[in-house]
Formats: structure tokens, C-alpha cells, sequence
């Protein structure tokens, strides 16, 4: 959900202020390769050079990527905010990227050029963008509705979800269809999977008897729906919590469901709802599920945080699996934030090795862990079956300065590593919506994250495209 009331901005970064926080190695870098030159010639000399030039290239692997602003605040239209992203699994050269209210950007390059559309549809686009490609390598773009275009001013605001497709690499997108239609309820936070060999598109979401309600009988459940037709039609929906929640938006709703799809077409669920993570699963393609929803971890708190600068923060459950065949095939993978360590935000990740039955302990992800660190997403490659966790953090930061980190495994999550790869860091405002979600694609050795960053109270969707072989060994 979105809401973009505006402050007065913050005054933009000088030059010189930007210089300022210019990692330290950069410049001691330049101040020992100048003082070099007393000691050419000598043998000594030399092989200090060698040393200081080898030194200098594994600093470069360790330096920040090339970061490309994609899309930004346009005037007269809503913020650039909650990117999503897809790479095709039939050609990696070929990416798209969602953001809301309803922008679509594509690459046909591999991320070296980017090319931005707007979409339309005769149901509304209004944000809470999802993406994700079937394997033929189709794209599917999923939002919110606003049919009437009036937003909160009618009960047709949110009314459904609706699916757009493109079969041109991300130029061009159909009209949409849409699933879970039930007038008056509310329709939010929708997420999406895509069968990794044969047709078959699931969505999960939350569905309000009447979004913010304080009416104690007021009811949030997850529903599911299916395509098996390229999303020309959706199943009828079904709920698949077992216990409801409320509809405050707030840690007692029922928030935050994103599906997995294996190779083998099970499917599973996730979400959060008062201060526990949720596991359903269906192995006959949505038809039946789990009597009892699993209880996978406790979230200490809930699934809201209070992180200073922005007007709201979430810690929302993301799953993810293994179906790479990979030695760790089959294993499920979940991501999520919370605050049990005090006020600091911290970014946790659990898994399981028997399609949710069990799970592991809850281990903190990354080594820099001091300031906040939140709104995570996870993504696995399902050609090597490599983890990768995209998240926000203020480490080593003054302030409300945010930067962005990756961090991933390449042992099933038994150890992380991570990196920095925002170039500067930036200051979000607290009374300019900022995003609910960032968001991450990997396939083929080809890693690509998108975030939103704010400066001068203007949000801006980046993204960057990192080579596996590119990172830290």
C-alpha cells in the first residue's frame, strides 16, 4: 500500500559534502601510490609494488558496483518506489523491473541500457508492483486496482489483483486480467511465483473485509489463486491461513504471503501475523492444503518496526527454495527482520531441509551488524543454488544515512558473506513514503538488485548488475 504525502526536502548533497564519504581506502590508495616513486628501481621497491598492486586489485573486487538510476520522481505522478525484478530464465540479457505506481523497465543488454514504459489497464495500476517470468520466458507483471481511478474515494479501490503480460521482453503489456474479485473486500500486498518448467502461475495475497478497519470482526486471510493458461484466466481464490487476523495493517493482520513454486510443482507459503512466521503447502497444485498452518519461527515484535526516517517499516517473511540440484535441492529458505536485539533492526535467516516440516535456528545474517538493518529480500539461483539476501543498512552510518548491502552463500546458508553495494549512501524522509519492499533476481551467475534510495525528499528506483565470479572469494 502506498501513501506519498510530501515534506519540505532536505537540501541535496554538494559535491564536496559527497567527497566527504568517499570510502577511505580510495584515498589512502592514492597517497601510497604517489609515495612509490622514491622507491623505483630498488628491488625492494619492486617488490612492494607487486605486493601493493596485488593488494590494490583485491580491493577493487571488494569496491562498490557501478550503480545505474533506472527510474526516478517524474512531476505531477506518485513516488518511484517498491522496485521488483525478474531477469528471464531464457535469456539473461533480457530483465525487467517493476516500480510503483505503474512503471515497467526493461533491458534487452544485460542491465547495460534500460528503457522505461507506463502501464495501463482498464482495471487501474497503482502500485505494489510484482514480477516474475514462466520459462518459456514470458514476464508477468501483478499490482494493485483502482478501476474507477479515484482511489480511497470508492469501495472499487483495491478490489482486486490484476495480472499483465508481456511476450516482448518488457515493451509492450496486455490488458491484465485479474483474480479475487468479492466486493466490498480489500485487495493488498500480492506476490507471485512461476512453475520453473511448465505453465503454471500462483499469486498469494492479503485480502481486508475493509482495509485499516479498527472493527474487532473485521477479518485478514491469505488467499491463493492459480493460472495454468499464461494468466489469460485465474482460479477462484482460496484462503489458505487457518486463523484470521485483523485488518489494522498492524502485526496482528495477516501480511506479507509469498509462494515458492519447486520443480516439481509443490507449492508453499509464507506470511506473518501476530509475532509468528506461517508455512502452508499444497503438493496437487493449489487444490488441497495443510490442515494446520506450520508455525515456522517466532518474530520478536511483530512484522512492524519502527526504524527512524520512515514513516513505516516492515519485517516481512520472504521465502525462497532450492530446486538447482544443487546438494542442497529441496531445501526451503526464509528471510525476514525484527527487533528482539533492542532497537536496532536485524536481519534473520532460517531454513529447512525437509520442505518445512523442521526448521533451523534463527542466524543473523551479515557481520555488520551494529544500526539498523532491514526490509530484506532473498533470491536463489537455481542454476547453482546460490543465496542471495539484498537488504537496507545504516552500519558504520551518522544519522538517518541508509546504504545498501548484499549478502550470500554459496553453502545452503550455513555461512554468509557480505558486501556494500549502494556508492553513497542517502536519507530518507520520514513524511515522504518511502516503499514497503526492495527487491533482487539472480540466474546464471547474473545477480541483480533493485532498491529505492531518497535525496532532496525525491525518491529514485537503482539497480546494479554484479557477475557471480565478480565478488569476494
Amino acid at each position: 500500500m502506498q501513501n506519498s504525502e510530501k515534506v519540505a526536502p532536505l537540501p541535496h548533497q554538494t559535491r564536496k559534502q559527497r567527497h566527504k564519504i568517499m570510502p577511505k581506502v580510495i584515498l589512502e590508495e592514492t597517497e601510497i601510490v604517489r609515495n612509490l616513486a622514491s622507491l623505483k628501481g630498488t628491488m625492494k621497491g619492486k617488490r612492494l609494488v607487486i605486493i601493493l598492486l596485488t593488494l590494490f586489485s583485491h580491493l577493487a573486487v571488494l569496491g562498490q558496483f557501478k550503480n545505474q538510476r533506472v527510474s526516478q520522481d517524474k512531476e505531477g505522478q506518485r513516488p518511484a518506489v517498491e522496485p521488483a525484478v525478474v531477469i528471464s530464465p531464457s535469456n539473461t540479457q533480457n530483465m525487467v523491473i517493476g516500480a510503483g505506481p505503474n512503471r515497467a523497465i526493461f533491458s534487452k543488454d544485460g542491465g547495460a541500457t534500460w528503457l522505461e514504459t507506463e502501464l495501463k489497464s482498464p482495471f487501474g495500476v497503482i502500485g505494489d508492483p510484482v514480477l516474475t517470468a514462466d520459462h518459456k520466458g514470458n514476464f508477468y507483471y501483478f499490482h494493485l486496482s483502482d478501476p474507477v481511478g479515484k482511489g480511497r474515494s470508492t469501495d472499487m479501490w483495491l478490489d482486486r489483483i490484476v495480472s499483465q503480460r508481456s511476450e516482448d521482453g518488457g515493451m509492450f503489456w496486455n490488458d491484465g486480467t485479474f483474480t479475487g474479485l468479492l466486493h466490498p473486500k480489500d485487495n493488498d500486498k500480492p506476490w507471485a511465483a512461476a512453475h520453473p518448467k511448465k505453465d503454471f502461475l500462483a499469486v498469494t495475497w492479503t485480502q481486508f473485509d475493509q482495509y485499516g478497519s479498527q472493527d474487532k470482526a473485521c477479518q485478514s486471510n491469505i488467499l491463493f489463486s492459480k493460472s495454468t493458461n499464461r494468466s489469460d484466466k485465474w482460479s477462484e481464490p482460496v484462503r489458505i491461513n487457518k486463523v484470521s487476523g485483523d485488518c489494522m495493517d498492524d502485526d496482528f493482520t495477516a501480511m506479507g504471503a509469498v509462494p515458492y513454486i519447486d520443480a516439481q510443482g509443490r507449492t508453499f507459503v509464507t506470511w506473518s501475523q501476530g509475532g509468528l512466521i506461517y508455512l502452508d503447502r499444497s503438493f496437487d497444485g493449489g487444490e488441497t492444503w495443510l490442515r494446520s498452518d506450520i508455525s515456522v519461527t517466532r518474530q520478536l515484535g511483530g512484522w512492524t518496526m519502527t526504524v527512524p526516517g520512515l514513516g513505516r517499516c516492515n519485517g516481512l517473511p520472504v521465502l525462497s527454495g532450492d530446486h538447482s540440484g544443487s546438494p542442497f535441492t529441496g531445501s526451503l529458505y526464509v528471510v525476514y527482520g525484527d527487533q528482539r536485539l533492542g532497537e536496532d533492526s536485524d536481519i534473520w535467516f532460517i531454513k529447512s531441509p525437509n520442505r518445512g516440516d523442521n526448521w533451523s535456528e534463527a542466524v543473523r545474517v551479515g557481520t555488520k551488524t551494529t544500526g539498523h538493518q532491514f526490509m530484506p529480500w532473498i533470491a536463489v539461483d537455481q542454476t547453482t543454488g546460490h543465496i542471495y539476501i539484498l537488504y537496507y543498512s545504516r552500519y558504520g552510518l551518522q544519522g538517518n544515512q541508509t546504504d545498501v548491502y548484499l549478502a550470500w552463500s554459496v553453502d545452503g546458508g550455513s555461512k554468509f558473506q557480505e558486501i556494500k553495494i549502494s556508492e553513497t549512501p542517502f536519507i530518507p524522509e520520514e513524511m515522504v513514503f518511502f516503499g514497503d519492499y526492495l527487491n533482487i533476481s539472480a540466474h546464471k551467475g547474473i545477480i541483480v538488485p533493485v532498491w529505492t534510495r531518497m535525496d532532496n525528499g525525491k525518491t529514485s528506483i537503482y539497480s546494479t548488475v554484479i557477475k557471480e565470479s565478480e565478488l569476494p572469494k
